[in-house]
C-alpha cells in the first residue's frame, strides 16, 4: 500500500460513505481495495477515496499505511483463530481436542484457498510482510495448543513435556497441511491419509498408554 495515488476506486465503492468514520469501516475499506487491486497498487488513498473521505481522516485513525495493513490482516487471522480457541476450551480428552482443533484449522485454510483464491493469496501477501502480526497470531494459536497439552497432562492423558515447546512442535510438524506456501498442494487427493498418518504417530508419541510409559 503506498503513499501515492494508485487504482482509480469507482463510485460503487463509496456506498455508505456519509456513516461515521471509525477503525472497523476504514478496514472494511481496506480489505475490499487491497482484494480488488492487491497489495502493490493499492494506495492509502485508494481506500480514502473509497470511503469518501479525505487520506488524511485514514491517517487520524492509523499512524502509518503499515498499521493499517497490519490492521486488516489482524482481523483476517482472528476470523481463523477465534472458532479454533472454542476448542481449546471444550471439555473433552485433550488428545480429542488436539485432533478436532488441527482438523478445523485445515478445513478453515482449505475452504479459504478454495472458495476465495485471490482473496486467499492477497491475505497471504499481507501476512508474508506483517511479520509482528504474524509472531502474535502463532503464538496465540500454539498458546491454545499448550493448553490443551496442559489439560493432558495434568489428568494423565499425555506424558509430561513441557506444553510451550511441544504445542510448537506439532504446529511445525503439521504445517504441511495448514501454512498458506503449500496451498498448492491441498488439493492432493491422498493429503487427508497423509495426514492420518502423521497424526497416528505425534499422538502415539504424547499419549501415556500408546508410549508404554507412565505420566
Amino acid at each position: 500500500m503506498s503513499e501515492g495515488t494508485g487504482s482509480a476506486v469507482g463510485p460503487r465503492s463509496r456506498a455508505g460513505s456519509h456513516a461515521p468514520l471509525d477503525r472497523d469501516r476504514i478496514i472494511d475499506a481496506a480489505a475490499e481495495v487491497l482484494t480488488r487491486f492487491g497489495p502493490q497498487k493499492t494506495t492509502v488513498v485508494d481506500v480514502a477515496r473509497a470511503l469518501g473521505v479525505s487520506h488524511g481522516s485514514v491517517y487520524r485513525f492509523f499512524r502509518s499505511k503499515s498499521a493499517l495493513r497490519d490492521a486488516v490482516t489482524e482481523r483476517w487471522l482472528a476470523r481463523l483463530s477465534d472458532p479454533l480457541a472454542a476448542i481449546a476450551g471444550e471439555r473433552v480428552a485433550a488428545s480429542a481436542r488436539l485432533r478436532r482443533w488441527f482438523e478445523q484449522l485445515i478445513a478453515l485454510k482449505r475452504e479459504k484457498a478454495r472458495t476465495e483464491p485471490e482473496l486467499f493469496a492477497t491475505y497471504y501477501a499481507l501476512a508474508e510482510e506483517a511479520r509482528d502480526v504474524i509472531r502474535a497470531h502463532v503464538e496465540a494459536m500454539t498458546g491454545q495448543l499448550s493448553g490443551i497439552i496442559a489439560d493432558g497432562i495434568a489428568s494423565g492423558e499425555l506424558i509430561k513435556l513441557d506444553p510451550a515447546s511441544t504445542a510448537r512442535a506439532l504446529f511445525v510438524a503439521t504445517a504441511r497441511f495448514h501454512h498458506p506456501a503449500h496451498a498448492a498442494e491441498w488439493g492432493d487427493p491422498g493429503l487427508d491419509a497423509a495426514f492420518d498418518d502423521i497424526w497416528t504417530l505425534l499422538i502415539n508419541g504424547l499419549t501415556a498408554d500408546k508410549a508404554g510409559r507412565k505420566p
